[in-house]
């Protein structure tokens, strides 16, 4: 049957038919509409009602009627799990689904979807667990709890026949989860390269854009709600971290130990980087990066020189995106806003609705099961390869020169460019010495790096930024 858009404006019409096609009018094997009738709303739990739950509860109640023709079945909302039934909520929020009584939806069986929206990891985790056991729905946008217990949760549900959707966990309101499971189903994804924290590409962005040193820029970002009062999940890369071992599930088929990842954060980043990046025609980034390497896999976060002109290089302030290249596909960008109440509560309500079509057709737990993991060896950090940026704070000094590039050239590794800034006013003051290394060995560059720490001549630590082509 194909469809056409109705010129009455009362939504699709069966060509065949002509007549406006109603959720009232599909069929399912379990809980569809036979003959005609409405199936029975489908009823939601939610656990947390801060900024993003607040969104979800406005998309459900300004949406309605499209998500219910969407679905094949209305969704309502039965009861909101908060902390403090007093406190001021959303206009969307009825007083009288507030609970703080987690059992109330998550054993409650009238409810078949429980959003979880509320974060953490054990307490969040154990109601997920319950919830799926009892075998409902679960749709929730918690990284951190999906980093640590993702498999297992997604081994429950598929044992329960039940879905686990979790597209608001990466990326905001960006769909990376459904282009990974979906539009990626045919192919494979041989790496990826992502920004995919708003707060560090903010303050990158303001360190380059106004030649602001690090702390100024993360008060920027605290003033304008775009970082915590302790920022350090976000600036130490502990939540871009656990992004990305959410996005090696979907995109390489990987169980790993979110606590093999290696990290790194901004925090070592001065204004003077920014500076030199420019010069060699790079713009710094904070990348959680992955590749499939066949025998084992590389995952790794961290500050990374991008080239200037790449696409990655242009997404600035809170923006995120994920660039990902298929074997058979190639290259292809997902980017808009990563974070906020209504982004991604955009992402949770899809899932919602899918969770929901789900339930209406009668093959629940259909999306999850689609979902198959391995454990994939974690490639050491020392073993990667690629160009490296290093800058010496050194005393200005005879024979410097010579002792860094023979510290590299002994560890095997070879000098691209050299750039020194010196202070001539100060004899023998310090100076800074910025190298750009040819494609080495990790491992090569840290050997060198450990022969310089040792010299009285270097005056800071090294400060090394790799170099990616994305």
């Amino acid at each position: 049957m194909t469809i056409s858009t109705n010129p009455a404006g009362d939504g699709p019409v069966s060509v065949d038919e002509q007549r406006p096609l109603r959720f009232a009018d599909r069929t399912g094997p379990h809980g569809g509409v036979p003959h005609g009738r409405e199936r029975a709303p489908i009823q939601v739990g939610l656990l947390g009602c801060g900024t993003v739950g607040g969104g979800v509860l406005r998309l459900l109640a300004e949406h309605a009627g499209a998500i219910g023709d969407r679905c094949g079945a209305r969704i309502v909302v039965r009861k909101v799990l908060v902390r403090e039934v007093d406190k001021a909520r959303v206009p969307e929020c009825d007083r009288a689904w507030l609970t703080t009584d987690p059992s109330e939806i998550v054993d409650d069986p009238a409810i078949e979807v429980v959003v979880e929206v509320m974060g953490g990891e054990a307490f969040a985790g154990g109601l997920v667990e319950r919830a799926l056991r009892n075998g409902k729905g679960v749709v929730t946008a918690n990284k951190a709890l999906l980093a640590a217990r993702g498999p297992d949760l997604l081994a429950l549900a598929h044992e329960h026949r039940a879905d686990l959707a979790f597209e608001g966990a990466v990326g905001g309101g960006i769909p990376i989860v459904r282009t990974l499971r979906e539009a990626f189903a045919s192919d494979r994804v041989e790496s990826l390269s992502a920004i995919i924290n708003g707060t560090c590409n903010y303050v990158l962005t303001r360190m380059r854009e106004a030649g602001i040193g690090l702390d100024q820029a993360i008060r920027e970002a605290q003033e304008k709600g775009y970082a915590e009062a302790d920022p350090t999940l976000d600036t130490g890369g502990f939540d871009a971290a656990h992004k990305l071992v959410v996005l090696a599930m979907l995109a390489f088929g990987a169980r790993v130990d979110r606590d093999a990842v290696p990290v790194e954060g901004i925090e070592g980043l001065d204004e003077v980087d920014h500076r030199f990046a420019e010069r060699f025609g790079y713009t710094i980034k904070h990348l959680a990066i992955g590749r499939d390497r066949g025998d084992s896999i590389e995952l790794r976060v961290h500050p990374a020189l991008v080239p200037s002109k790449s696409v990655l290089a242009n997404v600035s302030g809170v923006l995120n995106a994920v660039l990902l290249e298929g074997k058979a596909l190639g290259p292809c960008l997902v980017y808009g806003r990563g974070a906020g109440d209504l982004p991604t509560a955009v992402s949770v309500v899809a899932d919602v609705i899918d969770v929901a079509r789900s339930i209406v057709a009668g093959v629940a737990g259909l999306q999850t099961r689609s979902i198959a993991l391995a454990p994939r060896p974690l490639r050491p950090i020392a073993d990667i390869e690629t160009r490296y940026y290093l800058r010496f704070t050194v005393a200005d000094q005879p024979g410097v020169m010579a002792k860094l590039a023979g510290a590299l050239g002994d560890a095997g590794v070879s000098i691209e460019q050299i750039v020194q800034e010196g202070r001539p006013a100060e004899a023998f003051g310090p100076a800074e010495v910025v190298m750009i290394t040819h494609r080495a060995r990790e491992g090569a560059v840290r050997s060198a790096l450990d022969v310089v720490a040792k010299e009285s001549f270097l005056l800071r630590p090294v400060r090394l930024v790799r170099i990616e082509a994305a």
